[in-house]
């Protein structure tokens, strides 16, 4: 070896994390039998799930560090930065899979090498610590984020997008659970109709229809206890799941929540001409041999009734 490529290899190893602060001489006799490795961009130094007896400081290129080879890498790791220390000091299986992000040169510390140069130089064995530190702050984060990011599918797939609140499959899902509650002091079931939706629609455009249900999901929530559950049923009906209360308290809360509607304001800077909407309700108390279709369905039945008193109320006063 020449003294130019014996400067270039000294250089080299000063800046592998491992190395760094320590004097290269004082550890070279351990170094002179480690073997630098070449690999193709694509090629595989370390495959999950098996054995590892070797520890790689990566000396130019890049590696990927995959969870699963076809999905994307949780980290790359960049020349200076080590792998594969951690199955050799603990002797496991690897977690992870190490691939060549593109052509690398590596340097090759079998284990027997590995502990001698910790117990040869107390930086070396500094410098492994924090990167081992690093790399468990770093798997926390890695799984802090999937943990967020399950969160956010689980919520996204129970929450209307439009407005916000729990949508038909949450319905299905907690309503069983909801009547089936032992402590239940009575449960009833809210079946909450926009009249004349579709002509609104019509007539302003579905932007506009999408800003009314927007504001009465909001007058809903705004105006039911903290017991209470507000669901989009679908397209323009709503449903509102009311623990612990019964045929009083069902038809309390259902003109509580017809003036509330009948109160809001829908028009906007964007849409000052949109007139107020008005909305029909029917509600069912849980019977004791009631399921939650037969549940939903004596709601929906007093719901239809209410839309037909509405329809001859409105016709009697035009043949007036």
């Amino acid at each position: 070896m020449t003294k130019q490529e014996s400067l270039l290899n000294t250089r080299e190893l000063e800046a592998v994390s491992l190395f760094r602060g320590v004097e290269i001489e004082s550890i070279a006799y351990l170094l002179e039998d480690c073997p630098i490795k070449k690999f193709d961009s694509g090629q595989v130094l370390i495959r999950s799930g098996n054995p590892n007896r070797v520890m790689y400081a990566l000396l130019s290129g890049r590696l990927r560090i995959h969870l699963d080879l076809l999905l994307d890498p949780i980290a790359v790791l960049e020349a200076g930065e080590i792998v594969g220390e951690l199955s050799v000091i603990d002797g496991q299986s690897t977690s992870a899979h190490v691939v060549a992000d593109e052509p690398c040169r590596v340097l090759v510390f079998d284990e027997q090498t590995t502990w001698s140069l910790m117990r040869a130089s107390h930086g070396v064995a500094y410098n492994l610590i924090l990167v081992l530190a690093q790399r468990l702050r770093g798997g926390n984060s890695v799984i802090s984020t999937s943990r967020e990011l399950q969160r956010e599918s689980e919520q996204h797939a129970i929450v209307d997008a439009l407005t916000g609140l729990y949508n038909r499959r949450w319905l299905d899902d907690s309503l069983p659970k909801e009547m089936g509650k032992p402590s239940q002091k009575g449960f009833s079931l809210l079946m909450i109709d926009v009249n004349k939706f579709k002509s609104y629609n019509d007539t302003y455009g579905h932007l506009a229809g999408d800003h009314v249900l927007y504001t009465i999901a909001r007058t809903l929530l705004r105006n039911v206890s903290s017991d209470d559950m507000v669901a989009r049923y679908a397209g323009d009906e709503f449903t509102v799941l009311l623990p612990n209360t019964d045929t009083a308290g069902a038809q309390t809360a259902a003109d509580r929540l017809r003036r509330a509607v009948s109160d809001a304001r829908f028009g906007t800077a964007d849409w000052e001409d949109l007139p107020d909407v008005s909305i029909s309700v029917g509600w069912a108390a849980m019977n004791s041999d009631d399921t939650p279709p037969t549940l939903i369905e004596r709601a929906d039945s007093s719901l239809y009734q209410e839309k037909q008193d509405r329809l001859k109320l409105t016709q009697e006063k035009e043949n007036q």
